[in-house]
């Protein structure tokens, strides 16, 4: 069985306005559900095929502390 999960996302999420996209994260971010993680990761590839390098330093920066403190404070 060949499953596109980019493929799948993305066309599930075409055509969304803002409000609905920004709902949709929200909620999965929110819900802590491992399986909305692939969806997550592939707006993250999105953004990080299209964002400048500056943008790029900043996300790496804010991965970077979070992680830092670990899985114990609040994810």
């Amino acid at each position: 069985m060949d499953i596109d999960i980019r493929r799948h996302i993305i066309n599930n999420f075409q055509g969304d306005d803002f409000e609905t996209l920004k709902r949709a994260i929200d909620e999965s971010v929110k819900s802590k559900d491992e399986l909305t993680l692939p969806g997550l990761g592939v707006f993250l590839e999105l953004i990080w095929e299209n964002a400048s390098q500056e943008l790029k330093n900043e996300l790496i920066e804010i991965i970077r502390k979070r992680v830092k403190r670990g899985l114990d404070e609040n994810i």
